[in-house]
């Protein structure tokens, strides 16, 4: 039996599935699972669908073991115990494909090397992506491998949209607005489509609400613009990352503060957003725990930025008939959405409290202007997708289902 794996390697986690393939059809999920608290203590735990365990190991002491050295430790263990199916293609996620890569592509040298000059441009995501592909490389070197790009759902949005008030040989230059989390956004209009046929044609934005954060305002299933710009770091507010800020205030942290670039890019990447204003944790279930008034305040703080930046995606859209919440807060956090929904009733959006509290798909009430809906996303089988499509040299767009 043949199989494809779908590989999202993170700062501090790698997540990965495992997908097998019968004939033409389409990829079918049979075991997933992650490698957690790498540089901590690494914990790995695999799946069955079923919930069956197939792997549960600990590296206690394993503070130093880097990505490549845990994925050598999975692969060695897959290729043991899954001797009954073929992997015929890994699937990336690769975060950044700056101006040149819109679609998925076979891992070649050259590719590798034009990505890891971005790599400055998602320094949080785009070295431990790259990493992972090299570690396969190194332990499967005939093994295709397949480059899924978040920014290639936002390439071809209007040009007006990509760009920053700043001299134009910057933009040519490659200093633009690019847009993330586009696999997420891919498979939320193929499913929004299989869900709400007539509202996926329409003016949606969809939330992808986790500890990274953006909105995405689509028309017919395409992005027309987005909260994330030139990196990730853009946008909304995230767990740890800052979002959107007064570029004055970074002026003034190195200027008159003293701080570094390097503590600037610590601070904005890793120490602000809900950890930072709150204090407590960058976890929303942790805040929503909490009874210190910081924690609520930075969930406010949280919700009024999205329902800020959802009234200003409506501007670019020309109004909004559908929101769609996705993602970790987005999928299961009904305060958060109870209290981005209250800022949005003026637009003509009418949560369904009951509905909300349950996670339902569907959070709006009948006479609501606009749909409010929650789908849960699927990164790992839009790389799947990709992959196979790749691997088997088929042009045509994959269906998500």
């Amino acid at each position: 039996m043949k199989a494809i794996v779908s590989l999202n390697s993170g700062s501090s986690s790698i997540k990965f599935s495992l997908f097998t393939v019968d004939g033409a059809g389409p990829p079918k999920l049979s075991a997933g699972g992650k490698i957690e608290k790498i540089g901590i203590a690494p914990e790995l735990v695999a799946k069955t669908i079923e919930g069956e365990v197939l792997l549960q190991h600990a590296w206690p002491d394993g503070a130093a073991l880097r990505h490549a050295d845990l994925l050598e430790f999975l692969f060695a263990w897959a290729v043991e115990h899954l001797e009954d199916r073929e992997i015929i293609a890994i699937g990336h996620r690769v975060v950044h494909g700056g101006i040149d890569f819109a679609e998925p592509l076979r891992v070649t040298p050259e590719l590798l090397a034009a990505l890891d000059k971005l790599s400055p441009l998602a320094p949080l995501h785009q070295p431990h992506n790259l990493a992972a592909i090299h570690a396969i490389t190194r332990l499967a070197p005939d093994l295709p491998q397949v480059a899924c790009f978040d920014t290639a759902f936002h390439h071809h949005r209007p040009e007006i949209a990509t760009w920053f008030a700043l001299p134009r040989e910057l933009h040519a230059r490659g200093v633009r607005r690019y847009g993330f989390h586009g696999l997420s956004y891919e498979f939320i209009t193929r499913r929004l489509r299989e869900i709400d046929p007539a509202l996926a044609s329409g003016r949606v934005i969809a939330a992808h609400l986790g500890n990274g954060a953006s909105l995405c305002a689509m028309r017919d299933g395409k992005s027309v613009d987005t909260t994330m710009g030139f990196t990730a770091l853009d946008g909304l507010m995230m767990g740890t990352r800052s979002g959107a800020l007064d570029p004055g205030v970074v002026l003034h942290l190195q200027t008159q503060l003293g701080m570094s670039p390097d503590q600037v890019e610590d601070l904005l990447y890793r120490k602000s957003g809900l950890l930072g204003v709150s204090g407590v944790s960058s976890d929303m279930r942790v805040l929503s725990a909490s009874a210190a008034p910081e924690a609520d305040a930075a969930i406010e703080l949280f919700a009024w930025r999205a329902a800020r930046e959802i009234a200003a995606l409506a501007a670019s859209l020309g109004g909004v008939d559908g929101l769609v919440f996705t993602a970790g807060i987005g999928e299961k956090h009904a305060d958060a959405r109870a209290r981005i929904a209250r800022r949005l009733e003026w637009m003509g959006l009418r949560l369904d409290e009951a509905a909300n509290a349950g996670n339902a798909t569907h959070l709006s009430t009948p006479d609501s202007r606009v749909r409010a809906l929650v789908i849960p996303t699927d990164e790992e089988l839009m790389i799947a997708l990709h992959t196979l499509r790749v691997a088997r040299g088929d042009q045509a767009a994959p269906s998500a289902r």
